[in-house]
């Protein structure tokens, strides 16, 4: 290979990691999900694999609007079927924020190039209610916990999302 080619190869490995590093903007919805129990309301957590507590959100597929989305997720990630579930109307929250890939998630978007390592997202919350208290997590999650109000509010992991449940307010 004549020195033209060793050049060609070099631009393209700087261009794949130029490529992995750029931003990604990405939109997702997600939801307070409430099952409302004898002991009152309870509020669906799930444990993230970087060990955070957070709710339920996911993807805007392509061809879905926010809230066809929203009920795939929580099916998806919950194994709660859509047709135990009520979108509370009056209640959205649209969040802002910034991070950077890490793990699986950092080797799969470097290996497939599709979406960059840094992510500015946005995620629109609902307010959802469910008859099924039954939970099976997906392989995104280690752990889920029906909790009261204020259970909840100690568990969650980032201030935006106590934000966001202090916005849903005390639900008996």
């Amino acid at each position: 290979m004549g020195m033209q080619g060793n050049s060609d190869v070099v631009m393209n490995k700087l261009f794949k990691l130029l490529w992995a590093y750029r931003p990604s903007f990405e939109v997702s919805a997600g939801c307070v999900l409430v099952y409302r129990s004898s002991f009152g309301a309870r509020y669906l957590l799930l444990r993230y694999p970087h060990g955070h507590w957070d709710f339920v959100k996911g993807h805007i597929e392509r061809g879905e609007n926010e809230q066809e989305a929203l009920l795939r997720e929580i099916e998806e990630e919950t194994g709660i079927s859509q047709v135990a579930l009520s979108v509370v109307p009056g209640f959205r929250k649209d969040t802002f924020y910034f991070y950077r890939a890490k793990g699986s998630e950092y080797e799969k978007r470097v290996r497939v190039g599709k979406r960059g390592i840094f992510v500015f997202k946005r995620v629109i919350y609902f307010l959802v209610e469910t008859t099924q208290s039954s939970v099976s997590i997906s392989h995104e999650h280690t752990d889920s916990e029906w909790l009261s109000y204020e259970q909840a509010l100690g568990r969650l992991t980032f201030a935006r999302a106590k934000e966001i449940l202090k916005g849903v307010g005390e639900k008996k």
